[in-house]
């Protein structure tokens, strides 16, 4: 029967995480060629090309599979270790865990339980940042164990759990509504300049179309990274669709001004792996627990 060698599969992941075999062989502390050897002799052991050597080097479908079944034995081999009490008092062993988490909740929310947790189980945590419509692909591909996304439908292999809704409003400086708002409201969003997250950010687009004004008019500007997304706005470089977690003080201050229509509601789920792992399922309990204390209820 056809069996994948552990030690292979896990260089593979390896050389996936860090981009490059050099920095593989650096973390695996064996020469480049071994990797290279390794990653080699899985690929002819399978008879399936499993990594793209390009810069950074990636991994196939088929690649995928491999490091995903690689993650999983690392952190099912983590558990047996843990129940055998086996190198309890080493505190410098720490299992990576990578997740996926959207830029807003990362910025907001979803440090805190992490950092509980760091302080209960020899964990690092390795965050991908994507948006919650594609950090489910990253489930997918096997590249994290675990993501907050939108999408409620259990990815195939992982259970999924209801956090709440990130509620967005729409809001600028009364500096800037002073300038570009002033008069007939509806006309002058048509050539108000906005703030974009990126070109997949389709909020403002949204919030724009429920106003009965063409989304491709304004023009914007594009700030991809959360806390400065914020800053642009209250600054007053454009008016945006903020999460209230970051527009609640600075509208009390009177920094930033609703501008009115209804507020967008993004339900995120918390999705992980189908196993019955004692650390994965910590994990699930602190973030699933801390999203329904702060995001807004469903229904």
């Amino acid at each position: 029967m056809l069996r994948i060698p552990f030690e292979l599969a896990e260089t593979l992941a390896v050389a996936v995480d860090e981009g490059t075999l050099d920095a593989a062989a650096r973390r695996l502390h064996v020469t480049p060629s071994a990797v290279s050897q390794r990653i080699k002799t899985l690929e002819e052991h399978l008879g399936r090309l499993l990594l793209v050597r390009s810069k950074p080097v990636r991994a196939t479908k088929d690649g995928a599979a491999v490091i995903r079944l690689a993650r999983q034995l690392a952190l099912l081999e983590h558990d047996a270790l843990a129940e055998l009490g086996a190198g309890a008092d080493d505190e410098t062993v720490l299992t990576s865990v990578p997740l996926a988490v959207n830029a807003d909740s990362l910025a907001t929310w979803f440090l805190p339980p992490l950092a509980r947790l760091a302080v209960r189980h020899p964990v690092v945590f390795d965050l991908h940042r994507d948006d919650q419509d594609f950090t489910a692909g990253l489930l997918e591909s096997g590249t994290v164990m675990g993501a907050v996304t939108s999408r409620a439908a259990p990815v195939a292999g992982c259970r999924s759990s209801v956090l709440g809704a990130m509620r967005y409003e729409a809001v600028a400086t009364p500096g800037y509504v002073e300038r570009w708002l002033g008069g007939d409201r509806a006309r002058a969003l048509g050539h108000a300049p906005l703030v974009d997250f990126d070109r997949r950010d389709d909020l403002q687009n949204e919030w724009l179309t429920r106003q009965g004004i063409d989304p491709a008019r304004p023009p914007r500007h594009y700030v991809p990274a959360s806390s400065d997304f914020a800053t642009a706005v209250r600054l007053g470089l454009g008016w945006a669709m903020l999460p209230r977690f970051q527009s609640q003080d600075a509208l009390q201050r009177g920094e930033l001004v609703l501008l009115g229509g209804p507020a967008s509601d993004v339900v995120l789920h918390w999705q992980q792996w189908n196993l019955r792992s004692p650390l994965l399922d910590a994990i699930a309990e602190e973030i699933v627990a801390e999203g329904r204390r702060v995001l807004a209820p469903i229904g």
